[in-house]
């Protein structure tokens, strides 16, 4: 019977396969090329994709045409024997701009062969897989989602050189969760729940997830590989090292853009309550204004009401008070 898929390291000393360095160190390596093509497999069944039968590793920065425009290391970019492109970015934290990213990045690839004298037809097909540890499409409980160029009315689809997928970590945890997960059925479900069992921002391991994969993993050699090759790349000092110093950067990050929206909120909370500071003190100053007015004004009233009284003519009372011969007339019958 073959053994068990961990020989000597506790699940919480595994790596957080989300974590790119990681991520790539164990799908990224030439001696684990058949894990890759499994879990590539699984991933591109959903659109129809013919299945790939061999890849190639490269090392492609994703950047514009000019000097001066971004350049990006890509995850990890694999060309198939189908001679299509793809190309495998997992973020561990949201940058906020996670579609556009991905547009950025298959536009560098698709055109980064091109060359002098080549025709627009010998372009290959790119294919772009976002692996995502939040979520970020409010519209679908769905987990995987994929995206292609379509006509609006008939649905017919432009091209096939463009493809996205999206999974979302948090929804594929959930259904796992509410039980609504097969990983013995359903293989793309299996080995996202790899990349799931060690949760490194919550501090926590899902040891429920080990041990339904590891029973898996005694009848399947790719699966059960992959764990011993995690393994190995998880007691590996030097693999440790790196993994940490990315590991640092990565929390130090989001830790930063957290304390930077702490800080926008604060600011937003004492721009208030100076406003209302200052409404307050405006106020009161028109308040002021308003009672002076109104004090003048009922004082003059009072005076027309008193002359009116003695026996002043209407004349002689709207010239001294100011007031017009309407309001006059008013006061007179009220006197009365």
């Amino acid at each position: 019977m073959r053994s068990k898929v961990l020989k000597r390291i506790p699940l919480e000393k595994l790596m957080d396969l989300k974590i790119d360095y990681a991520f790539k160190q164990l799908f990224g390596s030439e001696k684990n090329k058949e894990i890759t093509v499994v879990f590539l497999n699984a991933i591109l069944q959903k659109t129809g994709r013919d299945r790939i039968k061999d890849i190639v590793f490269s090392n492609t920065e994703a950047g514009g045409e000019y000097q001066e425009d971004k350049q990006s290391r890509l995850d990890l970019l694999v060309v198939t024997n189908s001679d299509e492109w793809i190309n495998i970015e997992i973020q561990f934290s949201n940058p906020y701009n996670m579609i556009k990213r991905s547009i950025y990045y298959w536009a560098g690839v698709y055109r980064s062969p091109m060359k002098p004298k080549m025709g627009y037809r010998e372009l290959h097909p790119v294919i772009s897989i976002n692996i995502l540890n939040f979520s970020i499409f409010e519209q679908t409980n769905a987990f995987h989602t994929t995206y292609h160029l379509y006509e609006d009315e008939k649905k017919f689809m432009l091209t096939d050189v463009m493809e996205f997928h999206f999974v979302e970590m948090p929804k594929l945890l959930g259904d796992w969760k509410e039980d609504k997960l097969n990983p013995w059925d359903d293989i793309l479900a299996r080995w996202l729940l790899l990349l799931g069992i060690v949760d490194r921002r919550g501090g926590k391991v899902y040891d429920d997830i080990f041990k339904e994969l590891e029973e898996i993993a005694m009848k399947d050699d790719t699966l059960h590989t992959a764990f011993q090759s995690w393994e190995t790349l998880s007691s590996t000092q030097e693999e440790i090292l790196a993994y940490e110093a990315r590991l640092k950067r990565v929390l130090d990050e989001e830790a930063a853009i957290r304390e930077a929206e702490l800080r926008e909120v604060e600011a937003r909370q004492e721009g208030v309550k100076e406003g209302i500071k200052e409404g307050i003190k405006e106020g009161i100053k028109e308040g002021i204004k308003e009672g002076i007015k109104e004090g003048i004004k009922e004082g003059i009233q009072r005076t027309a009401k008193r002359m009116l009284q003695e026996g002043f003519d209407i004349e002689t009372v709207v010239r001294l008070t100011g007031l017009s011969n309407e309001q006059v007339h008013k006061i007179r019958r009220e006197v009365k």
